[in-house]
């Protein structure tokens, strides 16, 4: 692989971040940061939303502009990212300068081709959704079934996409590229949905919405949200304003999306790519969604969680746990689920019980037994080494699960080299070898080997937990960033001899959330 590009869908500006913004942002970050590790020219995007009816109506009900309100908004989203590490290239924003010049070209250039047309129409249009419905859309109460709503129905003179024209080539292409979307079976969820598609409006009223890039030549038309939020993908690459840039990276390797949104991806932005003869994306992932306490996010349940708010309840300084949980307790396309008493067993369970206690132990009797030395004798060889093999085989799977977009398979394949190594040292028992001078070194060489399998675990795990990852690369002796490790150059032996632990260097790389020591605000929240 030459280059990544990996782009999530961007934020409605609307309200703040909740829970399932960040799930999908963590994926996208996990997935990048692992890209990196390989040593692979590396890009990830993600940004804001900005126009539409529904930031109009908001920032009017608050007496202020919408551009003011979207500051206010992009804002909060910029610093919930900043808190949860997220590592992206570029935060792109649809009010930039550039993006609206982007967003008019492409506009331009398909009335120009004569992709896009005027003409009057009657529609149901979903104000939560900010689409048009089809009849054949809407449940049997004639809702919007996601807001459970009667949509509008709106007369007005817009201008129209072909989609129409491009339906056949889209469904070839699906049919052509197994893996295009992901998981697999969301591939005929969307060829379903093809069969009734029809052109689409990409543009409204100035009337109905004035906060909107003008329609080129007609500034009664505002353009529509399909080629004003999703052009973001060309304009965040450098489209038209940096080739270098674009030239590297366009294709997007991966769009990160809800299934929501799915249809628009994988349909209408595929159809406006085919038309403006740009390349298509290589894989379109869908992610399922995430319920508080097995309930759908809703405003009106008022379950709606900011991510930030469950690191302040529970007293965390770094975000690694909350990451990490919501990566590893659901397989990816499908939907997950969080509650407190979730979160607190999940984690306790795996970064303090587990991987914690087992890093601490091992070298607590490293510290006891040989005064925190690695002996060359104690330094073990691959061959005919069980935990060396599955070290080794835990790298591949990560590897080939990740190009799989798959992090939670990767994860798991983490987690089963931290139980092998808890089950080898309980098995091998050194603290019992210890007491015998015949068997010391076998005590030491034991160690070492579960050392050693727990560097390897901190370099693939980084990308889930960076600052718990760094804390155990320290800890095993190493005074450079676990960041700048490639994988490529994980091999077995990189544990070398020499003191690498002291009694005061040996502490918990993660407390129990529920631990006297992990101070008030984690003993309030429980």
């Amino acid at each position: 692989m030459e280059k990544f590009y990996i782009a999530t869908a961007i934020d409605y500006v609307n309200g703040p971040p909740h829970i399932g913004h960040a799930y999908e942002k963590i994926a996208s970050d996990v997935i990048f940061r692992h890209y990196e590790q390989r040593g692979i020219p590396a890009f990830f995007l993600t940004g804001s939303d900005e126009h539409g009816i529904k930031i109009q109506k908001a920032a009017s009900e608050k007496g202020i502009s919408p551009q003011d309100f979207c500051d206010d908004i992009a804002g909060k989203f910029i610093k919930e990212w900043k808190l949860f590490d997220i590592k992206y290239s570029r935060y792109i924003r649809t009010t930039e300068a550039e993006h609206k010049r982007v967003v008019r070209h492409i506009f331009k250039t398909l009335i120009e081709r004569g992709d896009i047309y005027k003409a009057s129409y009657n529609g149901l249009y979903c104000t939560g959704c900010e689409c048009f419905l089809s009849e054949r859309e809407l449940d049997d109460d004639g809702n919007c079934p996601s807001h459970k709503t009667k949509p509008q129905e709106v007369r007005e003179e817009n201008y129209f996409f072909r989609l129409s024209k491009y339906k056949e080539r889209i469904q070839e292409h699906i049919k052509a590229n197994p893996g295009f979307i992901l998981p697999d079976y969301r591939a005929n969820e969307v060829l379903n949905q093809l069969k009734d598609a029809e052109d689409i409006s990409v543009s409204r009223s100035r009337n109905s919405v004035s906060w909107g890039i003008p329609v080129p030549d007609d500034d009664s038309q505002v353009i529509y949200v399909w080629i004003d939020a999703l052009s973001n993908y060309l304009t965040g690459i450098g489209y038209l304003s940096n080739n270098e840039l674009y030239e590297k990276f366009w294709p997007t390797d991966c769009h990160m999306i809800g299934k929501d949104i799915l249809k628009f991806h994988s349909i209408y932005w595929i159809a406006i790519l085919m038309a403006m003869e740009i390349p298509l994306p290589k894989t379109i992932v869908a992610h399922g969604w995430i319920t508080i306490d097995q309930s759908k996010m809703s405003k009106s349940l008022g379950n709606v969680i900011a991510p930030g708010d469950i690191l302040g309840a529970f007293g965390l300084e770094v975000p690694d746990a909350l990451r990490y949980f919501l990566m590893t307790t659901t397989t990816f396309g499908n939907d997950g689920n969080y509650s407190d008493e979730e979160f607190k067993n999940k984690v306790n369970a795996d970064l303090a019980n587990n991987l914690g206690n087992l890093l601490n132990r091992s070298l607590s009797m490293l510290v006891k037994y040989f005064d925190g030395n690695v002996s060359p004798e104690a330094v073990t060889v691959a061959e005919n080494n069980n935990l060396a093999a599955l070290s080794d085989k835990t790298k591949r799977e990560v590897i080939e699960n990740m190009d799989k977009y798959q992090p939670y398979q990767a994860a798991e394949s983490i987690i089963n080299l931290v139980d092998s190594a808890n089950r080898y040292i309980n098995e091998q028992a050194p603290w019992t070898l210890a007491k015998n001078e015949e068997t010391q070194l076998q005590c030491a060489q034991v160690l070492y080997n579960v050392l050693e399998a727990l560097r390897y675990v901190s370099v693939l795990i980084y990308p889930y937990i960076p600052n718990i990852a760094q804390n155990m690369r320290e800890q095993l002796g190493f005074d450079d960033r676990v960041s700048d490790f490639m994988l490529s150059d994980l091999q077995w032996g990189g544990l070398k001899p020499g003191r690498i632990a002291s009694k005061d260097s040996v502490k918990p790389v993660f407390l129990r959330l529920d631990s006297e020591l992990a101070g008030d605000k984690k003993k309030n929240a429980n």
